[in-house]
């Protein structure tokens, strides 16, 4: 496993088995083994247990005496995470709009081209990329390092059902006009404005996260 060469291995062992989990590499209700993952990894069972241990604190693994079973994020998860998002990641947008600085405007602005850019060309590996990169801008504009702490684990135990959701077309183009709508308002520096289309943003991404789910199972 050479791309854990680093001194924090337990660290990079828990990130790989968190995204794993996350994406559905593994799935929910599959039990894994300390062996399994040493095998697997190419690590030693010391990083293996530290990485477990903190999995089963994020609540997305659990021991069963048998071994170790994915949990992962369910559906009641989902609206959970998403209905804290909404509330503080309106919050951050208005926090960005009072802060954001010129070279802020121009990442934003940036990223905005790039979303129309990578639309234009159905690149849906890309879009999920910038959707990334532009919340983390809002997070990191924001001076208060506790929102970022809150919503970055948050978006990202949402990526499997944002991979499903961005395989709607119509939903891809609605938020492609969602993101540049929060962008100007941040730009112009209207923070009620921007926590308000960043608050219906969520609430949109949620109903369409949910509803492809549905169509899924």
């Amino acid at each position: 496993m050479e791309k854990f060469r680093t001194v924090s291995l337990a660290d990079q062992v828990f990130e790989k088995l968190e995204d794993d989990i996350i994406t559905g590499v593994y799935a929910r209700g599959e039990i894994i083994t300390e062996l399994k993952l040493v095998e697997t990894l190419g690590v030693s069972r010391t990083p293996v247990r530290e990485a477990l241990r903190r999995l089963e604190h994020e609540r997305l693994v659990q021991e069963t005496g048998k071994g170790t079973m994915v949990l992962g994020i369910t559906q009641e998860d989902l609206i959970d995470i998403m209905d804290i998002r909404m509330r503080i990641e309106g919050l951050a947008a208005a926090q960005a709009a009072q802060n954001r600085t010129q070279e802020d405007i121009d990442k934003i602005t940036s990223l905005c081209e790039l979303q129309d850019y990578y639309f234009g060309k159905n690149d849906l590996d890309h879009l999920r990329e910038v959707d990334d990169q532009f919340h983390d801008l809002i997070y990191d504009i924001n001076p208060r390092s506790i929102l970022r702490d809150t919503l970055v684990p948050l978006h990202k135990k949402t990526q499997r059902f944002r991979r499903i959701s961005i395989a709607d077309v119509s939903r891809l183009q609605k938020t492609v006009k969602e993101h540049k709508a929060i962008g100007k308002a941040i730009i112009d520096g209207d923070a009620e404005l921007a926590c308000k289309l960043m608050e219906e943003h969520i609430a949109n991404a949620k109903d369409n996260m949910i509803a492809r789910l549905t169509i899924n199972e």
